[in-house]
């Protein structure tokens, strides 16, 4: 079996670094958000399209607050972040059971690798890939893809676990299941809505879950 996880509000909890540096980058518009947990659902999906439909910027203004948040993000940011309490148990366990794990997440690689490395994760995993910082392979579906490629493997043989419907619709993109996580960043129904075919409240049901899946 192969396990693809998302990173943020899946492996980790990213509300500090990536509110702090959302909140950054529009009060480069003179944007002011005090309330950091109206940030919150930048967690997930592509950035610079939630800078469009969040905040109403244009084209060449989302270009230049994702500019804006990598400053803060690549410096402080990406370490402003938690594992959250259970993960190195799970992937442990799952490797000792001979699941193959990836990391697919809508998040640049470059930032990826550091953050798993920074947590002692990165091991665990055969690819990590993520989007491009020139803009390229942004979309979840199009990151599942290339992991998909890079491991050969099918998409039978391939559960995609995440916290928001981006990872769902990604995973049915690209004919895989997927399993949603409520611990993380999902609104209400939202990953009953995106008709993920299994749903957990926590990391260690999460667990549970594959172990089971990966012995059928």
């Amino acid at each position: 079996m192969v396990v693809f996880f998302d990173l943020d509000g899946t492996l980790t909890d990213p509300f500090e670094g990536i509110t702090r540096s959302v909140q950054f980058a529009l009060a480069h518009f003179g944007i002011d958000v005090a309330d950091r947990t109206e940030l919150a659902p930048y967690i997930g999906p592509p950035l610079r399209e939630s800078f469009i439909a969040r905040h109403g910027l244009s084209d060449e203004q989302a270009d230049e607050a994702l500019r804006q948040y990598r400053v803060r993000f690549s410096d402080v940011g990406m370490f402003e972040n938690r594992v959250y309490d259970g993960v190195e148990m799970m992937l442990r366990a799952l490797r000792e059971q001979g699941v193959r794990l990836a990391v697919a997440t809508s998040k640049p690689t470059v930032f990826s690798v550091k953050i798993l490395e920074h947590f002692g994760l990165a091991h665990y995993f055969e690819e990590i890939v993520g989007s491009e910082l020139s803009g390229h392979r942004v979309e979840k579906a199009e990151v599942i893809a290339e992991a998909m490629m890079r491991l050969n493997v099918s998409a039978e043989d391939v559960w995609m676990v995440g916290d928001r419907c981006f990872d769902i619709e990604g995973a049915h993109q690209n004919g895989m299941r997927a399993v949603g996580v409520r611990y993380g960043y999902a609104e209400t129904d939202e990953l009953e809505r995106a008709e993920a075919e299994h749903i957990v409240d926590t990391v260690e049901q999460l667990q549970r879950f594959l172990l089971e899946e990966n012995e059928k």
